[in-house]
């Protein structure tokens, strides 16, 4: 019983000292619970105060430090292997920028300098660098190439307000892992298609990438609508109030996300300066329509100028003059842009204008300028003393180069439309379905061109040489693409189509080797037989001795018997491809000829009518001349 009862005394005993020990330990453990819980909440605000996140219900804390992975992966984009991954990559790659941007600003508005340090510059440089990181989670193909860097920037920069501004699940809800994880193909195929942030049209989609699996980004849908959906939505308070909209600062401030300091200028001036309009302030409608103004005025006057200044003589110089054109309209749209863009700061669709005019100006004129420095090059080299200009060489070098030049020109060009978002090779692929209409359409022109082909392949003109065909004769000045230029004896311009001038029958005398000589010497019938035996022996002597006149064929014969005439002709070939040279030679043939003659006692026979009366004497028949 006593045994029992000190049992039972104790447990009694022990109970009173454990709830003692209890009622002790108790508050001492919930004062460590507390410093635990306040330790994690102290650790969770300092990781939220290092990746900028202030709501723990909407965004998750990153599971990696994104200065120490961006130090070592400076090339590294977004993590786009799932919407999560996306959606938190950017908002890392945003918090990080926001803040340097803010650091940079705030600090050169504070300082007396007029310009950025090298290290402000620096940490810009590194702004741009996250910014062009952030914009990897879009879709971005239905934005022209051109206006694409520019409108990138808008674009994450309006996206970020808008999730500054709406409700964003915890990331945990949200599909796939954190950024960072980089998941696997596998991984990935576990995933749903699309995914769409709730109360939102805003929709990562599944993408293939090229050779690389395959991503979510931002549907180009989606980034259509962020314009509009910031607009509806920048009236509304930030959930993560940063002191200011940096969207709002980016589109009405000039500089490259800087204010520079003539700013304060427009600042200082009229309020209604500062007021909005489509987007842009009224100091910047103002300043685009006067750099407009005078980027339009400046080559118009200087080619006004060019007009009125003497054409120099020579063709290579004219050339070279025609190249200062080109290079000022890109020279002058490329300082307007430059202004535009990054002082002015115009941007949203009046900066997508701008660009997608001032791209297609600029690879126009790149197209004229490549066209012109052909045109040079080939005259460069015609005027080259080995290549004679004269000849159907020269011609159809001229007129290759030229082809060339254009084929070059159109190439540059159409390169330049894709830029600006113009399906050019669509485009050439439809004209093969028209291509049958436009043949016929264009079959003249066509045949001209085959034609002018035909007088270059056959050769049967040069440029320079003298022809006939038909009624009209003149000498070849150029053979174009669709036409022939001839110059007539009269000094007139015959234009004759290719198609129809490879029709005719040509009669090219520059082509001749020899020259052919052919005279008939008419003498009186008074001439005795000796005396037309001597002449014919002399002329055929002067001609076998003179050193151009070829050996064979050579003839000098009585070859008729005319009404008032004998006819001694003489057929020879001289040895010179020159008129010139061959018309001297005649005339020394031809005053020689009538040497002999008069040597010889023999006269030259004239066209006439002669009377004679018959009489009868000892039964003969006697003619007497009358006249």
């Amino acid at each position: 019983m006593s045994g029992q009862f000190s049992v039972v005394s104790w447990l009694r005993r022990g109970l009173v000292i454990g709830c003692v020990a209890a009622a002790i330990s108790v508050p001492s453990f919930l004062s460590a619970y507390a410093q635990t819980a306040g330790a994690e909440a102290t650790t969770s605000g300092s990781e939220q105060a290092e990746t900028r996140f202030t709501d723990d219900d909407i965004i998750e804390a990153a599971t990696f430090d994104l200065g120490s992975y961006l130090r070592q992966n400076p090339l590294a984009p977004p993590d786009t292997s799932s919407p999560r991954a996306a959606l938190e990559s950017f908002v890392l790659l945003m918090d990080e920028a926001g803040q340097t941007w803010r650091e940079v600003r705030d600090g050169f508005q504070a300082s007396d300098s007029r310009s950025l340090t090298s290290d402000q510059r620096r940490q810009l440089k590194y702004v741009l660098a996250l910014f062009g990181k952030a914009k990897g989670i879009f879709d971005l193909s239905a934005i022209p190439e051109t206006a694409r860097e520019r409108a990138s920037m808008e674009l994450v920069l309006q996206f970020q307000e808008i999730l500054d501004r709406i409700y964003l699940p915890h990331m945990s809800e949200v599909p796939g892992e954190g950024a960072g994880s980089f998941l696997d193909s596998q991984a990935i195929s576990m995933l749903p298609e699309r995914w769409k942030i709730p109360g939102t049209n805003i929709t990562f989609a599944r993408k293939e990438k090229a050779g690389e699996g395959v991503e979510y980004l931002v549907t180009s849908e989606s980034v259509a609508r962020i314009p509009e959906d910031y607009e509806l939505i920048k009236t509304f308070p930030s959930r993560r109030d940063l002191g200011d909209d940096l969207y709002d600062y980016y589109i009405y401030t000039p500089g490259n996300l800087v204010a520079p300091k003539w700013f304060e200028l427009i600042k200082s001036g009229p309020d209604w300066l500062r007021h909005h309009f489509l987007s842009q302030a009224y100091w910047q409608w103002i300043a685009l329509f006067l750099l407009s103004l005078v980027a339009i005025a400046f080559p118009v006057l200087l080619y006004r100028w060019e007009r009125m200044r003497a054409v120099p003589v020579s063709e290579l110089r004219r050339r070279l003059r025609s190249l200062m054109m080109p290079l000022v309209v890109i020279a002058t749209v490329g300082l307007f842009r430059f202004l535009v863009e990054g002082e002015v700061n115009i941007t949203g669709s009046a900066m997508v204008a701008v660009g997608t005019i001032a791209t297609a100006v600029v690879w126009t004129s790149l197209g004229w300028l490549v066209f012109r420095c052909v045109e040079l090059l080939s005259v460069w080299i015609i005027r080259n003393p080995v290549t004679a200009s004269n000849s159907l060489d020269s011609s159809l070098l001229f007129t290759g180069f030229r082809l060339l030049g254009l084929i070059a020109a159109v190439l540059v060009t159409g390169y330049g439309a894709t830029r600006i978002g113009i399906p050019v090779y669509g485009v050439i692929a439809g004209l093969g379905v028209g291509g049958l209409a436009v043949a016929l359409a264009a079959q003249p022109t066509l045949e001209n061109l085959i034609g002018g082909i035909i007088l270059y392949a056959d050769r049967m003109v040069r440029v320079g040489e003298f022809c006939q065909f038909d009624e009209f004769s003149g000498t070849i000045e150029a053979i174009g693409i669709r036409s022939t230029r001839i110059r007539a004896l009269d000094r007139t311009v015959i234009t004759v189509s290719n198609a129809d001038l490879a029709k005719r029958k040509l009669i090219n005398f520059s082509r001749r080797d020899q020259f052919h000589l052919k005279h008939v010497l008419t003498l009186r019938y008074e001439t005795s037989r000796e005396q037309l035996t001597a002449i014919a022996d002399q002329i055929r002597i002067f001609l076998e001795t003179h050193e151009m006149v070829a050996e064979s064929p050579l003839r000098v014969n009585l070859v008729a018997l005319n009404s008032y005439s004998l006819d001694i002709e003489v057929f020879a070939y001289v040895l010179t491809a020159d008129r010139n040279v061959f018309l001297k030679f005649q005339e020394l043939f031809l005053i020689e000829a009538m040497k002999i003659v008069e040597d010889n006692g023999a006269k030259f026979a004239l066209p006439a009518r002669r009377a004679y009366l018959a009489r009868e004497a000892d039964g003969e028949v006697q003619l007497e001349q009358l006249s």
